[in-house]
């Protein structure tokens, strides 16, 4: 077995999400091909080797802060799980802070792109995505049992942090699901993929989102992680309290939902600039 094998394989043991390893095994095959040798010389790196290595890879992919951490902490992981060796990244660690905010799309550009998608599982996949607020982690993840058809409800099981939620289910939705259902006939996920019984791709449903927005000729930088944010803002835009859309979202800090009053068309509307009082 590989050493990065066996760190995918302490990873699982250790519970971590599909998502999270396949993420720190794409960063950690960017350093090998980068250093262009053998992962299993990797132990004999001196510390400044890897760190030499690893701003050359930030430099040349132009990564931004949130990239470039989790670089680091994929590394930072190997080394000590493999290795029990603790590197110093504190001279490369960001320690200033982005902030962005979100791009949103309004409920017109949603409708026009849902009516676009033809396809009734890529619709259904969409408007889910968009009606219960998911990450594209959650929505591939989504089995067809989490549905709760009686009480109106959505389980979100093992979702970011290893956490539970609990989200409505929308009429609409409720409806273009059983359509959806009644063509597809999904066995273990709500939505599956070629292979019976295994679930969508995430870069499949990227693709999806990239169709609907050409048909849609909508040109902002919309990626499917903008219907969760568009999802909540729009919440917020209705009158939904801030501590309700924190619990829907699954955010552990209120302070991560706040930024949704930032973007939220119906609050700043709403407030009236001096000028107008001169």
């Amino acid at each position: 077995m590989s050493q990065l094998e066996t760190f995918k394989t302490i990873l699982e043991l250790k519970r971590y999400s599909k998502s999270t390893i396949d993420s720190y095994l794409n960063f950690l095959n960017i350093f090998v091909r980068f250093l262009n040798i053998e992962s299993k010389n990797l132990e004999k790196l001196e510390d400044r080797d890897v760190i030499a290595t690893l701003i050359e890879i930030i430099k040349s992919k132009q990564y931004g802060i949130s990239s470039q951490k989790q670089l680091i902490g994929a590394i930072n992981l190997f080394f000590k799980e493999l290795f029990k060796r603790q590197i110093d990244f504190s001279i490369i660690y960001p320690t200033r802070k982005e902030h962005f905010l979100p791009y949103i799309l309004s409920k017109t550009e949603i409708k026009l792109m849902l009516e676009q998608t033809e396809n009734i599982k890529h619709k259904a996949i969409l408007a889910t995505i968009y009606g219960l607020g998911l990450r594209i982690s959650e929505a591939v993840n989504l089995k067809v049992n989490n549905i709760d058809s009686q009480r109106m409800l959505v389980h979100i099981h093992n979702a970011k942090g290893k956490k539970d939620r609990v989200v409505m289910l929308p009429e609409s939705l409720l409806v273009l699901l059983r359509l959806y259902f009644k063509a597809y006939k999904p066995n273990v996920y709500l939505f599956e993929g070629q292979q019976k019984s295994a679930s969508y791709s995430a870069s499949s449903i990227r693709k999806i989102l990239k169709t609907a927005l050409s048909k849609s000729r909508i040109n902002k930088p919309v990626k499917v992680h903008t219907l969760r944010h568009s999802f909540a803002t729009h919440l917020l835009e209705n009158g939904t309290d801030i501590r309700i859309i924190q619990k829907l979202l699954g955010h552990r800090n209120i302070n991560t939902t706040l930024v949704y009053t930032q973007v939220a068309q119906s609050a700043i509307q709403n407030v009236k600039s001096p000028l107008d009082t001169l």
